[in-house]
């Protein structure tokens, strides 16, 4: 059984959904977004308030209907606050810097590597060893930052490498400890 399917999403003020077909678009103050759902599943929309349904209870019907409750949530979020991945670059000479609307890292390679900063997502570097990326489509921001991660994945004997902000990297020993 699916909790969160069930689970009612209420729509803040400023924000409008509508539904063409299996198409449904969600606009609000910081843009709009527009995905396609199954057919399986249906919703309606009642005094600011999205109650999602499946039409039959077998296993992949019941995962699409936590998913989609899910994801039109991830949508509303996205339009009204915007979603933000934070990434920080450990390691000596690593560093991370602005020319224009690409993002340019010098993470060890010969060569510097370049990220375009497009009109949904936005790339900003406030430090030479911090990037940010930010906007209303939640998929779209955590692809580009774990595109921007595996640039230079931290390693596990110095830590170097590129990580979200927090994220933990367990340390080996290496060849000398006894």
């Amino acid at each position: 059984m699916s909790r969160i399917g069930y689970k009612e999403v209420v729509l803040p003020a400023g924000v409008e959904v509508k539904k063409d077909g299996d198409k449904i678009t969600v606009k609000g103050p910081k843009g709009e977004l527009t995905r396609e759902f199954s057919d399986k599943i249906s919703f309606e929309i009642k005094d600011n308030v999205v109650k999602f349904d499946r039409s039959a209870d077998d296993n992949k019907t019941k995962a699409l209907h936590g998913t989609s409750r899910a994801n039109f949530h991830n949508m509303v979020v996205g339009v009204t606050e915007g979603f933000k991945k934070e990434l920080e670059l450990r390691g000596v000479g690593y560093r991370a810097q602005m020319k224009g609307k690409t993002l340019v890292l010098n993470v060890g390679y010969s060569h510097p590597v370049e990220f375009e900063s497009t009109d949904e997502i936005k790339l900003e570097a406030p430090s030479a060893t911090s990037v940010v990326v930010s906007g209303i489509s939640k998929e779209k921001v955590g692809d580009l930052a774990a595109r921007i991660r595996l640039t230079r994945a931290p390693e596990p004997y110095k830590g170097k490498g590129i990580r979200y902000v927090g994220e933990y990297v367990r340390r080996k020993e290496g060849k000398t400890g006894k």
